[in-house]
């Protein structure tokens, strides 16, 4: 692996742990075994490094997003799947990421919004439509209004001011918004499906 890389991954390790405030470049350079002027061969402050990392997060993700989308056999299993993705993703963050990624990185945040509003916001549209396709969701949903609210969400999940760090859990509040989200797009039928996947019984 090479040092640029391998420089990239642990300061995602560090971040992911500890938040990005609190980490400085001594840190990454000692937690690699390396010293801080190799760093700076690469990369010119730690700026760069999180923007780094924040587009190569951000294609991983989108990869991983198409894939569970492709390999779902309809809008439902892949909403579950999404929700057990995320559970793994966020449970694995320190609270404190997005809270420093917006406040003290105001480019990457940027990059991270973008992401969001152009390509997260699409799909999430496309399975929207499937889901009518499929019988799963309400034919009355307007699929760009939802697609956007469902945005509009996620980025609330983040808002320490909403959703204190110190009473909430990002992993929680995540899930919760989107299992409310889920429930109010689905018909019937699909509210049937998502008490299958839960192992709910109600009555009708």
């Amino acid at each position: 692996m090479e040092t640029k890389d391998r420089i990239l991954i642990g300061a995602e390790e560090l971040f992911f742990k500890y938040g990005i405030k609190s980490i400085t470049m001594d840190d990454i350079a000692k937690h690699l075994g390396i010293s801080k002027k190799t760093i700076y061969q690469f990369y010119s402050d730690k700026n760069e490094i999180v923007e780094k990392l924040m587009v190569q997060r951000m294609q991983t993700n989108e990869c991983e997003f198409k894939q569970i989308a492709n390999e779902s056999a309809n809008v439902i299993e892949e909403v579950f799947a999404m929700m057990k993705h995320m559970g793994v993703m966020f449970s694995q963050m320190n609270p404190n990421l997005f809270y420093d990624l917006q406040k003290y990185h105001p480019r990457s945040w940027k990059l991270f919004k973008q992401f969001k509003e152009e390509c997260i916001e699409r799909m999430v549209e496309d399975s929207v439509k499937r889901g009518i396709e499929q019988g799963l969701v309400r034919e009355d949903i307007n699929t760009k209004i939802i697609a956007r609210l469902r945005m509009e969400e996620v980025e609330m999940g983040f808002n320490a001011q909403a959703f204190p760090p110190d009473k909430f859990k990002i992993v929680d509040v995540q899930l919760a918004l989107l299992d409310h989200f889920l429930h109010g797009i689905c018909t019937i039928k699909g509210h049937k499906l998502i008490n299958k996947h839960k192992q709910v019984t109600e009555d009708e």
